[in-house]
């Protein structure tokens, strides 16, 4: 096999997708959030670097094609996983979750249908973008579990008077109360909006693979 930096980059990203739950099994919370953070956005940066060194050095290989969409496949689909397992925003979560895997298995079957014909589904500008969008929601989404942990730190011990004080103004946040749970308002519905966006994109790049895919199932 033709190993070179590009493609070990690719297989480290498959390596970060298996360390996400793994994280979640070993870290106390938020640990494991602020881990899941920092793996998956150092992750998500290589899926534009490897690609980019490979052609910028020359170095495109059978072996970095084929890892490259299992690694963002991968990336996706066990962090949706995971948010589905940690997430208190699991139940929101379900629906464009399960829009995002199903299209994610109904292209492979696609592809493999295909065979040799395969590279007529080639990556649009729109997958890419689709892509892009995933992982800055689940990013984002990751991001509202620290805060919410921090939210519930800050709140402990409070009453039902001084947490309403709080918010109504008349008793000082020397906490930091309310920046917390703007933080944790915006990561989460913004992961929301972001993730439904990624399944509407989700949607329309489904569709047009299979646009281009049914001339050749025609007489199969």
């Amino acid at each position: 096999m033709n190993w070179n930096f590009p493609t070990v980059l690719t297989l480290l990203r498959i390596a970060a997708a298996l360390a996400l739950p793994v994280g979640f099994l070993v870290l106390p919370r938020p640990y494991a959030d602020l881990f899941a953070l920092v793996v998956f956005v150092l992750a998500s940066l290589t899926d534009w670097i490897d690609g980019y060194l490979a052609r910028a050095w020359k170095q495109v290989t059978k072996l970095g094609a084929m890892l490259d969409p299992i690694a963002d496949k991968a990336m996706v689909v066990i962090a949706l996983l995971v948010l589905g397992v940690y997430s208190s925003w699991a139940l929101p979560l379900l629906l464009p979750a399960s829009i995002i895997l199903f299209r994610e298995v109904f292209v492979s079957g696609l592809r493999e249908y295909l065979g040799e014909t395969a590279g007529t589904l080639k990556v649009t500008v729109l997958a890419k973008w689709k892509t892009t969008v995933q992982m800055v929601a689940i990013t984002v989404l990751f991001g509202h579990g620290i805060f919410e942990h921090y939210v519930g730190m800050a709140i402990l011990g409070m009453d039902r008077t001084i947490v309403g004080g709080i918010l109504d103004g008349t008793v000082e946040d020397e906490v930091g109360l309310l920046w917390k749970l703007t933080a944790m308002d915006w990561t989460g519905w913004g992961g929301l909006v972001l993730i439904w966006l990624a399944a509407v994109l989700t949607l329309l790049t489904g569709w047009d693979y299979l646009r281009k895919a049914w001339p050749y199932s025609k007489g199969a």
